[in-house]
């Protein structure tokens, strides 16, 4: 089995999406997200992988058991799993990630999930041709971001692998590349406006 002491359970043929961050904080706005996914891409369960830190960003998050805590008040469901198994792993980059966990739980059916905002600046992250070509990618759009993530350099590179929204539900079972875009009802809930209101406290880089 792929799974040890702190790692999520999984069989082979689960259908898992995995959605990233640094959750600093975890809002309501995640949650609505995660639950659109399990149901519109027909997924079993879902990690969130609370990571260490994003490269992208000048500052540190907030320490780790913090950000895991209100993760769990924030998105208590059956289905969903939170993790820190990033950690773990000593890897801080998107595509370095997914090729580990794909290959510590073999056969398992992992789809990788982000919001539109994500999308439309995925062509910064380091390898980022790599992630769709190790899963499937669930995108969810966000408040201002479909027309962004629509026309980014990374939806027209892989135009040819975008799954149609009515048969996203298969999506962890689509040969890869392969990707989806669903709209949804949306909340206007941010991590970033949440830090700024002061609401949530801010780390020192």
């Amino acid at each position: 089995m792929g799974w040890g002491p702190g790692w999520p359970m999984a069989r082979p043929g689960m259908a898992v999406g995995l959605l990233g961050g640094s959750f600093d904080p975890a809002h309501a706005g995640h949650a609505h997200l995660t639950r659109a996914a399990l149901a519109r891409f027909g997924l079993d369960a879902v990690w969130w992988l609370v990571s260490p830190g994003n490269p992208l960003k000048p500052s540190g998050p907030a320490p780790m058991a913090q950000r895991m805590d209100r993760a769990r008040k924030v998105m208590d469901h059956p289905h969903v799993e939170i993790t820190d198994i990033e950690a773990h792993m000593g890897v801080r980059h998107t595509a370095r990630t997914l090729g580990a966990l794909v290959a510590r739980y073999p056969g398992v059916r992992f789809v990788w999930l982000m919001g539109a905002d994500n999308m439309a600046t995925l062509h910064k992250w380091e390898d980022w041709k790599q992630i769709l070509h190790t899963m499937p990618v669930g995108v969810v759009a966000r408040p201002g971001d479909r027309l962004a993530a629509l026309t980014s350099p990374a939806a027209r590179a892989f135009r040819a692998a975008r799954v149609t929204p009515d048969t996203a539900r298969g999506l962890a079972h689509r040969p890869i590349p392969a990707w989806a875009f669903v709209n949804l009802p949306l909340r206007p809930e941010s991590s970033t406006a949440l830090r700024e209101s002061g609401a949530w406290p801010q780390n020192d880089p």
